[in-house]
């Protein structure tokens, strides 16, 4: 069986423009005295390898917390591709019969692809990028993949992946009420 940690290290991540990085503070420290080693985090919920929820576009869309995990854990497919996703590039992804789709490489999802994935029932489509779709105006493919549920697995590593069908695991943290969340991403090949 192989293995594969698709997870950025979160402290030393790529961040989406605008949005805090990531950090950390010591609170507590053996080396000091304490009793234990204690971590604060403060970041933002789409750090690092990280999920969207429809909740981060859409209001009253669902949460983090009330993604069906179905959607974030089984079968999937890896597919490179660098440039502008189509819709022909989508038809030819769906040749391979999965509904969970990870793209390899400088890829944007266009709104015609958004649509395309949204026609062949995807449940969740992912990215190396910090967004899924253009970074300058990503909302209105957003909009279009949460409005059907489709969850949005961003900023993964598939540098050292090949092509290929996996079996994936990327379940966010549980935090009630947020639009993202931050996950460990796993590729499992038998």
């Amino acid at each position: 069986m192989e293995i594969y940690d698709i997870t950025q290290e979160l402290f030393s991540c790529r961040v989406f423009p605008g949005d805090e990085a990531p950090r950390y503070e010591r609170v507590k420290e053996t080396t000091k005295g304490d009793v234990c080693n204690l971590t604060v985090l403060h970041m933002c919920a789409h750090n690092g390898t990280h999920i969207d929820a429809p909740y981060h576009f859409i209001d009253g869309g669902k949460t983090v917390d009330q993604i069906d995990l179905t959607r974030v854990i089984g079968e999937c497919t890896v597919v490179e591709h660098d440039g502008v996703l189509t819709c022909e590039d989508v038809q030819r992804i769906m040749l391979k019969g999965k509904e969970r789709i990870l793209l390899k490489g400088k890829t944007v999802v266009s709104f015609e692809a958004a649509q395309e994935f949204n026609h062949f029932g995807v449940l969740l489509v992912a990215n190396e990028s910090q967004t899924i779709g253009p970074e300058d105006s990503p909302m209105q493919v957003h909009l279009e993949l949460l409005s059907n549920e489709v969850v949005l697995l961003e900023g993964i590593n598939l540098s050292s992946v090949p092509e290929g069908d996996y079996f994936l695991f990327a379940a966010p943290l549980n935090l009630a009420g947020a639009d993202g969340a931050p996950c460990r991403a796993v590729l499992i090949r038998s």
